[in-house]
């Protein structure tokens, strides 16, 4: 019996991987992003379409960074905060953050001047803020705390509400963020 799924050219698989230039979900911020950091965004993604969310949001981007990036799970320590916080964001699909589906998160807190394919303005300003957070500490890529400081630095995202439901203080995360030396990428 003959196979009913066309086979792919090579051409046509490179283009499927997510950091090709070509690749449909590809964004300009993608350059601009460690391997790490493209590999959380790609998992935000992910995420957002399971979710049934038209856009990635902070949140998202929050909970894949605690599954993709050690480091960011080292800044935010082990204990009942994190087991608090990750059962939060398990429980987006579920009933927490039910509420958000269908609605863009804007914080309103920054003026958005650009709007990135697929993120929410406050999830596309957050990545814009680790690209620049990378390039002043030296770095030619952003990494995962890069993004989790960009987070945690607007307090009106759905991620600092998530973190606060779990009991983590934003802005006792943000000193220990600041006081983190990452690596440079």
């Amino acid at each position: 019996m003959q196979s009913r799924i066309p086979r792919q050219s090579a051409g046509e698989q490179d283009a499927r991987r997510p950091d090709h230039p070509d690749h449909p979900d590809r964004t300009d911020h993608d350059d601009r992003l460690g391997p790490g950091l493209a590999a959380v965004v790609s998992g935000a993604r992910r995420r957002a379409v399971r979710d049934g969310d038209r856009q990635i949001d902070t949140a998202h981007l929050l909970h894949s960074l605690l599954e993709y990036d050690p480091e960011v799970g080292a800044v935010l320590g082990d204990g009942p905060q994190m087991s608090r916080l990750l059962g939060y964001l398990v429980q987006r699909s579920i009933g927490y953050g039910l509420r958000w589906q269908g609605t863009v998160e804007d914080s309103g807190a920054v003026p958005v001047v650009k709007e990135a394919a697929g993120f929410s303005p406050s999830a596309a300003t957050a990545v814009d803020r680790a690209c620049e957070r990378a390039v002043r500490r030296g770095a030619a890529r952003a990494g995962g705390v890069d993004l989790l400081a960009a987070l945690v630095a607007d307090p009106g995202t759905r991620a600092v509400e998530v973190l606060g439901r779990a009991g983590v203080d934003p802005q006792a995360l943000l000193a220990r963020v600041d006081g983190h030396a990452e690596p440079r990428a």
